[in-house]
């Protein structure tokens, strides 16, 4: 029974990063096209909020439950389709943390043209563009990982 609970949990976590990741880059995306600094500010605060509760704490799981799973159904870390999702976490991971700084600072420069009654300044079209390109990576990488959960192909030269 922990085993299918650890399992769930697991699953849930993928789920989770997946759909966060997608949710966030869309709402995002929506905001940024309108181009309204109210908006965009506005989103900005709840994506990173989003980040913070789920996406944080699926980071966090996944590893811990991913090994403890690995482990307990007799597959080594080397495995190829486990070190192969190793690998991509971290991809992942130094894609999404330059991200959520980026959208943290997104969301202050979108403030502070509010206050100002100014436009959005150069740097946040700069970090945006950035943010853009950073999540395809990141989304790629979760989503090889999730056919790796799934498939659990023998990857030949890591097997």
């Amino acid at each position: 029974m922990f085993y299918f609970l650890v399992k769930m949990v697991h699953i849930i976590g993928a789920a989770v990063l997946l759909g966060t990741g997608a949710g966030i880059a869309f709402f995002m995306l929506v905001a940024h096209l309108r181009g309204d600094p109210r908006e965009i500010a506005g989103v900005a605060r709840t994506v990173v909020l989003a980040d913070f509760l789920f996406t944080a704490t699926a980071v966090i799981l996944q590893p811990i439950t991913g090994t403890w799973l690995a482990c307990s159904s007799g597959y080594s870390l080397g495995d190829g389709w486990v070190a192969a999702s190793i690998a991509l976490y971290v991809v992942t991971g130094a894609f999404w943390l330059p991200v959520v700084w980026m959208q943290m600072r997104m969301r202050d420069l979108a403030a502070r043209a509010i206050e100002t009654d100014a436009k959005l300044p150069a740097e946040y079209y700069r970090l945006f563009r950035w943010w853009f390109a950073f999540g395809f990576p990141a989304f790629a990488a979760v989503l090889a990982m999730f056919w790796l959960m799934i498939a659990r192909p023998t990857i030949p030269y890591w097997d």
